[in-house]
């Protein structure tokens, strides 16, 4: 979700508010990703969506794939170690990483969509009225349950990619030798999804007035955060003790 979410999605509604006005064509004609998921595009039309005006998909999105990337380099590690006769003793446990990478990668990769569908529903909370006092309490109130939600999601992509952090530990253990690089890259990428996806959290947390939710989220959050700075200082140096 976009940082500065609430101001994004009212220059967007006036951006294309005057882009009918004067028979512009809205920037999203030419990259317009599915409702059915970011993913299943090009990687040529999901950057260039990110990079325009468009209010999605944003950082909680780039998160998602961003671990999605580390589980699937782990899957790589993988497929590179089964049915090799060097590493015949570790074929059961390998083929057990490979199992749980897919799943973490598919979880990922409908976050990806799953953010920006969160963004759109605080966006359309935003969009109702509230010029007499009952407009303004039910507003209000879908507004903190679609902040909730946003916040929600990019906790999931961290909590993924702590997983993903795991599993690349556990790859770089028993995988190919020759591919021990891409068990490092993907536990740099988990890493960085665990950050990134943290300060989607965060920005969205500030909007929220529910002070328990806040406290137990951001405490998720930082748990989370810990557990992959660990993986990765016990990833890293046995990757460049392998090369």
């Amino acid at each position: 979700m976009r940082s500065a979410v609430l101001l994004r999605s009212l220059a967007t509604i006036d951006a294309r508010a005057d882009a009918a006005k004067s028979g512009r064509t809205p920037v999203d004609k030419e990259i317009r990703v599915t409702e059915l998921s970011y993913v299943d595009g090009t990687i040529g039309s999901y950057l260039d969506r990110l990079a325009s005006a468009e209010p999605e998909p944003g950082g909680g999105s780039v998160a998602a794939l961003v671990g999605a990337l580390g589980a699937a380099l782990v899957t790589m590690v993988t497929d590179l170690t089964l049915g090799k006769e060097k590493y015949a003793d570790v074929q059961e446990a390998v083929a057990a990483i490979k199992t749980e990478s897919e799943k973490v990668r598919r979880e990922l990769e409908e976050l990806v969509t799953l953010d920006a569908k969160a963004y759109r529903a605080v966006a359309t909370a935003m969009r109702l009225p509230k010029e007499t006092d009952p407009e303004k309490t039910e507003r209000d109130r879908a507004l903190q349950a679609a902040l909730v939600g946003a916040a929600e999601v990019p906790l999931r992509v961290a909590e993924a990619a702590t997983e993903v952090a795991r599993l690349s530990l556990s790859a770089a253990e028993k995988g190919n030798v020759n591919a021990v690089s891409d068990a490092g890259v993907a536990v740099l990428l988990a890493e960085a999804a665990a950050q990134s996806a943290a300060l989607n959290v965060k920005i969205n947390l500030a909007w929220i007035t529910d002070e328990d939710f806040k406290r137990d989220t951001w405490a998720k959050v930082e748990t989370v955060l810990a557990q992959t700075a660990r993986l990765r200082d016990v990833v890293l140096p046995m990757t460049y003790s392998k090369i």
